[in-house]
């Protein structure tokens, strides 16, 4: 059995893993490379479970030779037996005592010595150096995987619509979970308890508690505090749970056992305004200009944004990554939009004085004739706490 309900663990399709290879492949090709190494570590380095299966744990390197079976390396050395159940299709040895000089062996004893060596993921500088020393050359083809990685296929998709679902489920508990008393630790307890029991993992759960009487806080914060929430306060989260490396990703603002300020609504109505404007230029052929052009909306209410407005996701963190006119950090890239992409759309509105803020915004997938929301969780300013 296939798909992401196969048992005991989640498998794509021998024809998915199939087309990955084959579309790699083509890459180290065009590259004029003959070997390819794949590096992961501590839960990073997605091209590793992309091409194998296994999720990064602590360190995983790939060894990749076409007409050859791949090499999976794995550290910690009780982590291999699980790699050998879930990689099915590579040989999984353990990485110890050296993942890197483990892994040059294997590319001389394939032929690798002076010749062109592809490489994927964050390897280290002392690992770096010791594979450049033991082969012709280093290529590297980060750029090369992520552009694999923007349009999603069949499957992909449909493991997607599962992390967005499990996604959709911490944002409820949220919802109905905080209270005035509660701390955003405790909130944490609250997203993660909605979907762990179903398989699901934690991408990122960020909240950030402010009064909107008095706001000091415009956006969430990357690690929660002891701070309890109170009434009149306004809370926002960005949310991903995750379905084996397929996160979905939510943002919401809630106002807490009050009703909304007339700031907050002010803000709240801008962030709307935008995400609707964006959403219908949103489809195949468009430029990241045009969505740029299209937050406009945000600047004319006399606001700005702090996060950027949207961005690739689901493999990475993607291509294209835009601000809103007002906060441009790097110049708009020259891309195009296709179908097949999913991208976060997230007009987080905010003061220029950055004392207050909205999250909102969450993954779309772009189909032929314009985006597809993968949430269900309604849109607005919400009220939690009543």
């Amino acid at each position: 059995m296939t798909g992401p309900h196969a048992e005991p663990y989640p498998r794509f399709s021998d024809a998915e893993m199939a087309r990955r290879r084959a579309a790699l492949e083509a890459v180290m090709a065009a590259h004029e490379v003959e070997h390819l190494l794949v590096y992961g570590a501590n839960r990073s380095g997605s091209a590793v479970g992309w091409l194998t299966r296994w999720p990064v744990t602590r360190e995983a390197l790939v060894v990749v030779t076409p007409g050859e079976g791949d090499v999976l390396l794995v550290d910690f050395y009780n982590h291999v037996p699980n790699a050998a159940r879930i990689a099915t299709e590579a040989d999984v040895r353990p990485a110890a005592p050296s993942g890197i000089a483990t892994a040059v062996e294997e590319l001389r004893a394939r032929g690798a010595a002076g010749r062109r060596v592809g490489l994927i993921g964050p390897l280290g500088h002392t690992a770096h150096a010791r594979l450049a020393a033991a082969v012709g050359e280093v290529v590297p083809l980060d750029a090369a995987y992520t552009r694999l990685r923007l349009v999603k296929s069949a499957e992909e998709i449909a493991w997607l619509r599962v992390g967005c679902e499990l996604t959709d489920a911490a944002v409820v508990a949220l919802r109905d979970g905080a209270r005035p008393g509660v701390d955003e630790r405790e909130l944490g307890a609250l997203v993660e308890g909605a979907y762990a029991a179903r398989g699901g993992t934690t991408h990122i759960h960020y909240f950030a508690a402010t009064s909107m009487a008095a706001p000091a806080m415009a956006v969430p914060a990357q690690w929660p505090s002891a701070r309890r929430l109170e009434a009149g306060d306004a809370l926002t989260c960005e949310i991903s749970a995750a379905w084996w490396d397929h996160p979905g990703q939510l943002l919401r603002t809630f106002a807490v056992a009050a009703e909304p300020s007339p700031l907050y609504r002010e803000l709240h109505a801008a962030a709307d305004a935008a995400f609707d404007a964006i959403l219908g230029v949103l489809r195949p052929g468009v430029s990241a200009a045009d969505v740029v052009a299209a937050a406009g909306v945000i600047e004319d209410a006399g606001f700005t944004t702090r996060d950027d407005l949207l961005h690739g996701f689901v493999g990475g963190y993607l291509p294209p990554v835009v601000g809103s006119p007002s906060r441009q950090i790097a110049p708009i890239p020259d891309l195009t939009f296709a179908a097949g992409m999913t991208v976060v759309v997230q007009p987080n509105v905010v003061t220029p004085d950055e004392r207050a803020g909205v999250q909102t915004g969450e993954l779309v997938l772009i189909g032929e004739d314009g985006p597809e929301r993968l949430h269900h969780v309604e849109r607005g300013l919400l009220s939690a706490g009543a």
